[in-house]
């Protein structure tokens, strides 16, 4: 593993695990395993350290979701396997998608380039104008059918985390919110 990975691998447990503001950039680099100073050839701010580690994980959740939860026959299954495989992702990944739920509620999401915001959402609302094209979801904006089922897939998580369900009924909940929202939107 590179240096690079090796410090945001370390950035990403303690921030989760003191925040943002509770984790100096010297805890940081032990934990790595660098120098001081190999933290800052790398990132030249703790700013800018977080906002990497946030679009990192972005890019590599947006990628594994539009991987993994292929086209389906209809709009509607597409958005199911795609809300059923983030939830999988962040139950698979508690730590990346801790971290983007702190990430989202502070400051430094202003840091986030609008031109990366947006190129990030653009085929999820590719997705949306598509199934309003077709009629098959009300005719909101996308932003917020978005945001809609976005904070469902937060809000989700967090239950099935704080439950020890059985693999079958994690499964059910899963599938059954999947239910509710769609009977949101369409």
């Amino acid at each position: 593993m590179d240096k690079r990975q090796q410090i945001l691998d370390a950035a990403l447990k303690l921030f989760v695990e003191y925040g943002f503001h509770g984790t100096p950039t010297s805890l940081i680099a032990k934990e790595a395993g660098v120098a001081n100073g190999t933290l800052f050839h790398y990132f030249s701010t703790k700013d800018e350290l977080v906002v990497a580690l946030y679009s990192s994980i972005k890019s590599r959740t947006s990628h594994y979701i539009f991987e993994h939860a292929e086209s389906q026959t209809s709009f509607k299954e597409t958005l199911r396997h795609q809300y059923i495989t983030s939830l999988y992702w962040a139950l698979e990944n508690k730590l990346e998608f801790r971290f983007v739920e702190q990430f989202k509620s502070s400051p430094f999401l202003t840091l986030i380039a609008p031109q990366e915001v947006e190129d990030s959402l653009k085929p999820y609302y590719d997705m949306l104008h598509k199934g309003i094209k077709e009629g098959v979801i009300k005719p909101h904006p996308v932003d917020f059918l978005f945001t809609l089922i976005n904070s469902h897939v937060y809000g989700v998580n967090q239950y099935l985390l704080a439950n020890d369900f059985s693999k079958a009924t994690l499964h059910q909940v899963i599938t059954d919110s999947f239910e509710m929202i769609w009977a949101m939107i369409s």
